[in-house]
């Protein structure tokens, strides 16, 4: 979600909310060959900008784990969707842009110079949305405002109940807040939905029904049986906090939060008579140019929407060779690739069972998975993260449009874990063969390493802790499955070994059916139809990717190119440096260094080799 409460602070006001939020070490030395004085500009710049960021996004605060204390104000807000504040918004990053143009980024060197790249990056992306895009506030890669992955019906509840910790009185009052607060929020998501709706910006037909089935689960639920009432019940009495939370929580709800939540669904229902059925962004106003737009942003590179066709359908040929060989050395051998896969799938070993006692087995063997990696890690990482890893069940309310997994950043001070979240809406779903590489991808050595080390970074500045880029992390995790077969984590394990080489087929079909939808032109039904021919799934995981690539176009990209950047980066280092290329330093300088658009990461590993010559 995205609030826009705040336009500017004073220096002032700007420092003593960085003070409160920053530990002493959270800025770096300054860099070798780095201006003291062009540092310390770009410092107070960074610092007013994470400063109002927490006055726009108080969740934010939540998230990373620095809502107490000086900063407990942010705990009982949501943020601001206005008109007025998606305006001021706008003003702000531009002026930001300037002002961070007035640092002469020549004299900045190593992370000093790596910080200035990247936060450039973030501003003048912001600025070609609000200059070329009239909808969504202008936010890029999301077109929809609502739809059955976007708005904040989908995302508050769980929030609150995963990341809002109740430990105290005021906690628990807190909580209350931000749910009176919802309803405000989601009716200024009406309004702006409305307004693009005007502009012709309605998602597309099966994108509503998707929505509504949701909505429709949702509203069905009594007042007090409301995850939002549940939760706050549950952990008050749980921690003997005295007072009626599940009365207020539930009066709440039914005054404030289900009306609204009818509103917005009774608006989805107003659209769906005249919503297109056609897929991709190409039919909304200046809907190529928003995919260009796009595609840069989540991918952070120059790669045209053909290259990223023609690279997908040239990896899936590639990639398929190999899992020839692979099957037919298990014994899989009638019938194409996809059609293999289709049979591995079907196959009854090859699943839990779809009840509880089955999700839970399922669970605890994921958890065996990352036990098993833990020792070999120090042998290609210098430095691992402190934080613990969990590994959750998608909460039930939200797994019908969910992704299959996905993973949640620890918090800053450590008070909530890493957790890795698995949909278990259907086992069948999550069948064995595919386990390894998806926990190798959310958990160890992917995500939750790379992300928990970017936390721990004390040498980073907290706005480059604030920011992510989908090209950097998402190829990282896909580049972590690749580095699992490295590790010999496969080993006796061809069916395994044909997961991961499946899951990279699957994200080399995700470039060909992004590219496919939203710059070919290809419908919904003719993406699933390649999905589905090329990896065997079934039809109904294909069909929720594909609808998910339907309203955020170019991130599925990001995956794939992500990687193949990471790959590359790897080979230019070994073959620049030959013996004295360390794996482990590598990674270290990769990680260490935050994550940064994947051209500045270029600049990140050229430094590495320099120094390591």
């Amino acid at each position: 979600m995205q609030s826009r409460r705040e336009l500017l602070f004073s220096a002032a006001a700007a420092a003593a909310v960085a003070a409160a939020i920053s530990p002493k070490d959270a800025f770096a030395a300054i860099a070798p060959g780095s201006d003291p004085a062009e540092v310390a500009k770009a410092t107070a710049l960074y610092d007013a900008i994470v400063a109002r960021q927490l006055r726009r996004s108080p969740e934010a605060a939540t998230s990373l784990g620095i809502d107490s204390g000086d900063m407990a104000w942010t705990k009982s807000q949501l943020s601001d969707f206005s008109f007025a504040a998606i305006k001021e918004n706008g003003e702000y990053g531009a002026q930001a842009l300037k002002t961070l143009k007035t640092i002469d980024r020549s004299k900045l060197a190593g992370m000093d110079a790596a910080s200035y790249d990247t936060v450039e990056f973030v501003l003048t992306n912001g600025e070609r949305y609000n200059a070329s895009f009239e909808y969504n506030g202008a936010y890029g890669g999301a077109p929809y405002v609502l739809s059955q992955l976007t708005g904040s019906y989908q995302q508050v509840s769980d929030f609150l109940d995963s990341q809002h910790v109740i430990e105290t009185k005021a906690d628990a009052d807190a909580y209350l807040s931000r749910v009176e607060d919802f309803g405000r929020l989601l009716d200024q998501e009406v309004e702006v939905a409305r307004r693009d709706a005007s502009l012709g910006v309605i998602p597309a037909d099966f994108t509503i029904d998707k929505a509504l089935i949701q909505f429709k689960a949702m509203l069905g639920v009594a007042p007090d049986a409301s995850p939002l009432v549940t939760s706050v019940a549950r952990r008050a009495k749980e921690k003997g906090i005295a007072g009626d939370y599940a009365g207020v929580a539930e009066k709440l709800y039914a005054e404030k939060i289900r009306p609204a939540l009818a509103r917005q669904a009774a608006l989805l229902e107003s659209w769906r008579p005249k919503a297109s059925h056609d897929a991709g962004v190409w039919r909304l106003p200046k809907g190529e140019e928003y995919y260009l737009t796009s595609l840069e942003n989540y991918t952070t590179s120059q790669i045209t929407p053909d290259e990223v066709h023609q690279t997908g359908l040239d990896m899936v040929a590639s990639l398929g060779a190999q899992c020839d060989k692979l099957m037919r050395k298990a014994g899989y051998t009638n019938g194409t690739v996809g059609e293999r896969f289709r049979q591995m799938y079907a196959d009854p070993k090859q699943h839990y069972p779809n009840t509880d006692e089955g999700k839970v087995q399922l669970i605890a063997d994921l958890n065996k998975k990352v036990e098993a990696i833990m020792p070999k890690l120090p042998k290609y990482f210098g430095q691992l993260p402190k934080a613990p890893l969990e590994i959750r069940r998608v909460p039930k309310a939200i797994e019908a449009g969910a992704p299959g997994g996905y993973y949640n950043s620890p918090t800053l001070d450590g008070s909530r874990p890493g957790i890795y979240w698995i949909n278990l809406r259907d086992s069948a779903e999550q069948p064995r063969f595919t386990l390894s590489t998806l926990t190798y991808h959310e958990a160890i050595p992917g995500h939750h390493l790379q992300l928990a080390l970017n936390n721990e970074a004390g040498d980073l500045p907290l706005i480059r802790k604030m920011i992510g880029f989908s090209g950097y992390s998402e190829g990282w995790a896909l580049y972590a499955e690749q580095l699992a077969v490295e590790m010999g984590m496969y080993e006796g394990d061809p069916e395994g070994q044909i997961g991961m080489l499946h899951d990279a087929m699957f994200r080399a079909v995700r470039l060909v059916v992004d590219s496919g939808m939203h710059h070919k032109r290809w419908s919904r039904e003719q993406a699933v139809k390649y999905y589905v021919d090329s990896i065997g799934d079934q039809e109904a995981s294909a069909i929720t990717e594909i609808e998910r690539y339907v309203v955020w176009p170019g991130q599925a990209c990001s995956y794939m190119v992500g990687k193949i950047e990471w790959l590359r980066l790897r080979d230019k280092a070994r073959k620049a440096l030959g013996r004295k290329f360390d794996i482990r330093k590598f990674h270290d300088t990769g990680l260490l260094s935050g994550g940064v658009p994947l051209t500045v990461l270029e600049k990140v590993i050229d430094g590495y080799i320099a120094s390591a010559k």
